[in-house]
Parts: C-alpha cells; structure tokens; sequence
C-alpha cells in the first residue's frame, strides 16, 4: 500500500470570484476564513448573522501535488476522501472525478487514469444545500421540529443536522473537505476492515474471531496472519487463508470495565495480509477490550427492564448527553476532546449518549472514551424530523453510511448499543403521512429494517434500539412509557412542573432530561459589550436559542431563591438552580434502582457559547452542575428524602461498586444560623450495586418547635473513618432560609507543580460556595460547597498558567448563596 497524504495547506476561493484565501484541510470555509481576517467572530454578540452569506455561497478548494511515475504503475489507485461536507463534485487536473452528497460517508474514486507523474491539481467545488433544501421542501415538506432560525427541510441532506441551528446552537451552514484526504495506491488486494467477534463462554479465557475483509483486485494465493497484543507482549497469534475467519484463543483475560467499575486494560489486534511468497501487502491494527456489554430486557415485577450488563454484571449507567464540542467540528484536537471527556470521568459518569443530531464523533473521541471507561450509546444521525424514506437514492445512501460508520467504530470496547434516531417516535411518526407526522410504514423501512439489518450483519454482537425515546411493548406511540424503554422527561422545563416532580417518575432508563443555566461571567464578557450585560438584552437573548429559555430560567430560580442584584450573581445562581434540578432527579432514580437503571442527562457539553442545557460550557469550564454531578453519581451515595409535613427524613445509601461497603452515617441538624440542635450515628452497610433505605429520622419536634425554614440537615456515610459521601438537605425551599452573613475564610498554600491548596472556613453556614480566580481559568478537585460551621473543606486549585503565592491570592476570591442577593 502506497498512500500521499493531501492534507495541510490548500486555497480556497468563492465559486464565480477569482481571489483565493490559505485554506487547511482538514478544515471548514468558516475557519479558514475566519484565519485570514476575511469575516468577524461569528460568537462575539451577534455576528452570526453577519456570516449567513457564507452558507448560501459555493465555494472550491484547490491543491497542487506530485505523484511519483511508480505509484501510477500501481494495479489500483484510488482518491481516498474520509469526509465532504456536503455536495462536492471533484475535478483532478480538469477532468471529472466524480460527486459527493453524505458528509458521513468515506467516498473512493478512481484516480489512476486522470493522474500523471509530476505535478496535479485537485480541486473540490462544493456547492450550496440551502437551493436543493428549499426546492425538496417546496415539491414535498417533511414536517420537523423546527426553532424559527432553523431550516426546515434539512432532513434532505446528509449532513450534520445542528449545522442548520438548533435550540442551543448557531445557524453557521459550513462546507469543507472536513476528514483526510489521500491518494492510496496498491497491488493484488488490500484490507478493508475486520470483523472481531469474542466469546467469554469459557472461563479464564476469551476466544477472538477474526475474519478479515479483503478487497481483491488481481488472482493470488493470499494469507492472512493475526497477532494479539497486550503491552507490546504476542499474546495469541493464528494465519489462515484470507477470507477464512481466524480463532485466536486469549488466556489469563484482562477484562475492560466502565469507568469506576474497573480497568480499561486495551489489546491490540494486529491483521497482516500477505501474497503466495508471504510478503505483506496491507496491515491493519484495531484496538479492543476484551468484554461483553449488552442491553439487557427482561420481564421483571414493573414491567421490562432496560439495563446494561458489563461482563455478566448489570450496572447503572450515570452520564449525559454528547453534542458536537465546536460548532466548527473540524476544530476539535485530541486534546480537547481528552479535557472534556476527562472532565466527565472526572464527575463518575460511565456513559455518553453521542447525540443524533449531530456526527459520528472522530477517531480520537472513541479512543479516548475506550481508555477512560466511558460507554456510548451510539445514535445515527437523525433527529427531530421526518425523513424522506420513500426515496430510493436516499436509502442507497444512507445505507452506505451506516455500514462505513458501523465499519469504523464497532471494534471499539466503549460503544455499548446503536441507536436508530432521536426523538422521531415522540410524536413524529403516525399512521399516515400528514402536515405533521411520517407514516409508520416508512419510517419502519429504515428504523425497524435497514439500519438493525446493517448494525446485524456487521457488528451482531452489539444491539440496536429503534429510537430514543422508544417503547418497546403496547402502544408505540407511548413513547414514555414508564414500565419498559427509555425515556425523556421534559415536564420540569418544557412543563414547568416543579423539582419535586421528577420523585415520582418510576421510568425504567431516563436517557433525556434537563434543565439551563447561563454560563459564568467570563465566558459571557468573551462574547458581549459592558450594555449587553442584561439577561433581557438583544446580545443575550441572541446567545440563547430555547424561545423560552430565559423566561424559565428567571421563572424557576423566583420559585427557589431570592432575587440576585447583580448581573454576575444572576449567571451564578442560575448554575446553582440547574445544579438543583439534576441532583432532584438523578438521586431519586440512583435511589430507585433497579427499577431504573441509568440516568443521562441533557446535555454536557456546548457547541458555541450560549445559556443551554450544558454542564461544562464552550470553553471547558465547568459549571455548578458539573461540581455537583461529580458528588451526586459518586459510586458510594449518601441522600436524603425529606418531607416537611411530617418531618420525615429517608436516609438512602446508594452503591454502584462490584464490593459490598460498611461504614457509619452520621447526620447533624443545625438551625440556619448555624447552632446545633441535636445530632447522631448509624451503622449502615449496602450490598454491591445496590441502593437501599437505611434509616428514618424523626424531626417533627425540631420542624414544630423551629419551624421548617430555620432547619439544616448535614449528612455523612464514613468508611473506615473517611468520608465517602457527603449531602444536604432542608425542609424549606432556600429562598425562605434566614441565612447570617458566612464569613468564609481562605487559608492558601502553595504546593508545587503549579498547584495552591485552599483550606475554606465559615462562622456560619455557607451553601453554594464558590472559589473564582479573576482574569484567570483554573481547575478546582471542588466547588460549590456547602461549609458546616468551623469544619474545614480543602480544594486544590489548579490555575491555567504559572503564578506566584501573592498572585494567585490576590486574583482568588469566594462567594456564596447569600452574596448573591446581598
């Protein structure tokens, strides 16, 4: 195999105009205009709207390289291009190549006969999608949902649906050579794939299939040798004839394992292919874990269980919600996609929902994901529309999409389960074609055939689920139902119901819920002038695409705290409010398993930034709700259901570890000034992956005597006398609490490696509070605490560059709930 990498440096230039600009590709037209100063920053305020242009625009990309006599005389030479975004038509050297439609798809031409040795010119005109939408739409509309700065009949192309805009995302229609692009050049045959099957039947070993997918271009007696690998270590090797499956027998099984429920060892599986005098033709290295990790559905007493199993070993899947991390994707980095994904490992989560309205992910966020013990839950990319299935071309194509997608990703241990679409059976799909749904007949020809057709000829250890949400028994258009599937639960939001509602959801796996927040004040003065800074101005309304997203925000945090007299504080409570909101739900469906086993909600991360439904924003930084996610999916879970009426307190303890766990709870009931009013220890032991009511407190007399806005409950699970868990609770909403100014004290130490540790302390109760670094980023091990009167809480905080003692002092402070409206 011969390859020329064309990636780098190209020139770009807008079809019927002569001047070109640098371009790189991979890339997008956005960026590249963006670094030659050619448009403003389509983030700041809103200059988004000043780029629209750019997506009605055709543009070509243009590329000179050389091509060596010898690779011409090569049997097979092929333009490899991994990702066009979208309707490309290539020319190579002024003669036609051929066209492109599919952003997903990996698309091969034949070169040979159109290259010559020296010299080449390669150019890449991709051409407008808003024309062919608008006139798809206008011959027959596919009704969607769609936000008034939407375009409606996206649905048409294969594209990157949010490209179009979404309810937290710009309108920024790009184009681009947006993966690599080569020339690849071979003789006899070449490899294109293998199929890795495992069998855990026997135990202290693991049995691989191997089957090695060869592409044959000329008659030869050809072999294939496979070597597995673990540490640089031959663990099994075989060879057999090519196109004959291998059997390669692992003993002494190192077993991966989701994040928090053991290691992510990772084994190398090495494919050779060779010719009759046994020289290697192609060599392909897929990595993998040796697991097995199935949907697990089963009658039980409430209905159908919907549950992941790991190595025979049902576990609750904690996580979130997976959109595009730029709305230019072409400007992720490995070491981007690593601080993110760290940063949900770092919050105990096991699972991302890569979301359908979005791509499939790069190469580099899988692989990370499979090191770090992530899952994911794999969507296709539909979302939110109907889809013109009763079109053949079309699902010619989309066919060829999903089996160079399953192709791609399916050796990859972190990918637990494919999914067909998001949200179309939540009210899209009806028994005929009407204003406002798909028949169910055409929707069945992809979602109910094509794609588990695919998914099962290609990667059949693996299952696949219709859609999310999706009801799998009854009624399908009861797509919430909460004895079996998933669900996603929008009535606190979009329903206005309150917190409290989400105790009494018995859903069997909540793969969507959410709740906004703006993000900090640093993100929001990158992208607004000192008059934009009013939750009610243009700019932030601009950067705020849920229509009634600002009006809940402010409306729900009324209902939960006082009002903030600042702009900053109302950023900052509104993070503490969302923070409440996703601590209600995922404690009460941890605390309810295994009737409900999984919880992900939406969303973690941001495309631009903007108010959304995020836990960490654009530029990486965590919100409230992140800290929070952090203590609420810890394996080991202390929490608390109160009720004010009878001043009842449930104390649960929640264990998601393979190992049972013995420890004391302790719990010490203050009044909001900080006195305390009485205080106590239990023995508590929880079995392995398990959650249970471990004890009851009585405080009615405390409620009586004290009323219940002038009651704190602290909460602690010790083992082997060390924290595991710590939680809050009150029988008031915090609005009504008589909180005393904290007095927070900081005691900081520098510790080398860059590091300072901050030691908090407070005369009074301080809850929500918070460490800031001014004109500085920084990572904190913890924020957003609530401080016990006279108990220290000690958080390393990890500023984004170098600073001296007296520096990074002078630039910290901390807040809590009451400076926010004091």
């Amino acid at each position: 195999m011969q390859t020329i990498k064309l990636d780098g440096d190209w020139r770009v230039a807008q079809v019927g105009k002569r001047a070109s600009i640098p371009a790189v590709v991979p890339g997008c037209v956005h960026t590249d205009l963006l670094a030659a100063g050619k448009i403003p920053d389509p983030f700041y305020r809103d200059n988004e709207l000043q780029v629209q242009w750019i997506g009605e625009a055709d543009w070509v990309y243009s590329r000179r390289f050389s091509v060596p006599a010898a690779l011409l005389a090569r049997e097979r030479v092929l333009l490899r291009c991994e990702g066009l975004d979208t309707f490309a038509t290539l020319t190579l050297n002024g003669a036609p190549v051929g066209r492109a439609d599919n952003m997903f798809r990996v698309w091969e031409f034949e070169v040979k006969t159109l290259l010559k040795a020296g010299r080449n010119t390669l150019d890449v005109r991709f051409d407008s999608t808003i024309p062919y939408i608008n006139k798809k739409q206008a011959e027959r509309p596919l009704p969607g949902w769609n936000a008034p700065h939407e375009i409606a009949g996206r649905a048409y192309v294969r594209k990157e649906p949010c490209n179009y805009g979404w309810d937290w995302g710009p309108v920024l229609i790009t184009c681009g050579i947006w993966r690599p692009i080569s020339i690849i050049a071979f003789d006899t045959a070449r490899l294109t794939g293998a199929r890795i099957l495992q069998n855990h039947d026997t135990p202290g070993q693991v049995a691989l299939d191997v089957i090695p997918e060869v592409e044959q271009v000329s008659e030869a007696a050809l072999s294939a040798r496979v070597t597995v690998r673990f540490d640089g270590q031959t663990v099994a090797q075989a060879e057999a004839q090519a196109g004959q499956p291998l059997t390669l027998v692992v003993r002494n099984p190192r077993l991966w394992w989701p994040n928090n429920l053991g290691e992510q060892p990772l084994y190398d599986v090495v494919v050779e292919l060779m010719d009759g005098d046994r020289r290697v033709l192609d060599t392909l290295t897929k990595r993998i874990g040796l697991r097995t990790l199935t949907l697990d559905r089963h009658p039980d007493q409430w209905g159908e269980s919907f549950q992941f199993v790991v190595n025979g070993v049902p576990f609750f899947a904690t996580g979130g919600n997976w959109i595009p991390a730029d709305a230019f994707v072409t400007r992720m980095t490995r070491e981007r996609y690593r601080t993110l994904l760290q940063s949900v490992k770092d919050a105990n989560m096991n699972m991302l929902r890569v979301w359908g309205g979005g791509i499939y992910e790069h190469d580099d966020f899988y692989d990370l994901c499979d090191e770090m013990g992530i899952c994911v839950w794999q969507d296709f990319m539909f979302a939110c529309s109907t889809y013109p299935t009763f079109d053949d071309a079309f699902m010619a194509n989309v066919r060829a999409e999903a089996e160079d997608t399953v192709r791609r990703l399916r050796h990859h241990p972190s990918i637990a389960l494919w999914c067909g679409n998001n949200e179309l059976e939540q009210g899209l799909v009806g028994p005929a074609w009407t204003a406002r749904t798909m028949s169910w007949e055409d929707y069945g020809k992809l979602f109910d055939t094509l794609l588990p057709a695919v998914t099962g000829a290609l990667d059949p250890q693996r299952s696949y689920w219709p859609a999310s949400p999706h009801t799998p028994i009854g009624d399908r258009a009861n797509f919430n139902d909460p004895t079996c599937g998933d669900a996603h639960l929008w009535d606190v939001w979009h329903g206005r119901k309150p917190f409290e509602w989400y105790r009494t959801c018995e859903h069997r796996f909540n793969s969507e819920f959410g709740f906004q927040s703006f993000p900090e004040p640093k993100t929001v003065r990158d992208y607004t002038e000192p008059q934009d800074r009013n939750v009610t101005s243009w700019v932030m309304e601009h950067h705020q695409r849920s229509g009634i997203g600002n009006t809940v925000i402010m409306q729900y945090m009324l209902d939960w705290f006082r009002l903030p007299t600042a702009f900053d504080m109302t950023l900052w409570l509104s993070q503490i409010l969302q923070g409440m909101a996703m601590k209600y739900a995922v404690e009460h469906w941890r605390r309810a398993k295994p009737r409900g086993m999984g919880t992900l909600y939406w969303q973690i991360n941001d495309c631009w930034p903007v108010a959304s439904w995020s836990s960490i924003d654009y530029h990486g930084r965590w919100k409230a709700l992140h800290y929070m996610a952090r203590k609420f999916n810890q394996p080991l879970l202390v929490s608390a259901v109160e009720d004010a009426a009878t001043g009842r307190v449930d104390i649960h303890l929640t264990n998601d570890l393979r190992t049972s766990s013995a420890g004391m709870i302790t719990w010490q009931l203050t009044d909001a000034q900080g006195k305390l009013l009485t205080r106590g220890r239990q023995p508590a032991s929880i079995a392995p992956l398990a959650s249970a009511l471990v004890h009851t407190l009585d405080l009615s007399a405390f409620v009586a005597t004290h009323g219940p806005r002038d009651l704190m409950l602290w909460l602690e699970y010790r083992v082997k006398g060390k924290p595991a868990s710590t939680n809050f609770a009150t029988f008031a909403r915090p609005k009504h609490l008589e909180l005393a100014e904290p007095r927070i004290a900081l005691d900081v130490a520098a510790m080398g490696n860059d590091q300072f540790a901050v030691t908090l302390t407070a005369d009074k109760p301080a809850l929500w509070a918070w460490l800031e670094l001014a004109g500085m980023d920084a990572t904190f091990s913890d924020n957003f605490i609530h401080l016990f009167p006279g108990r220290s809480h000690r958080v390393i905080v990890t500023p984004s560059k170098p600073m001296t003692l007296k520096q990074f002092t002078r630039a910290l402070t901390a807040r809590s709930l009451v400076d926010t409206y004091r």
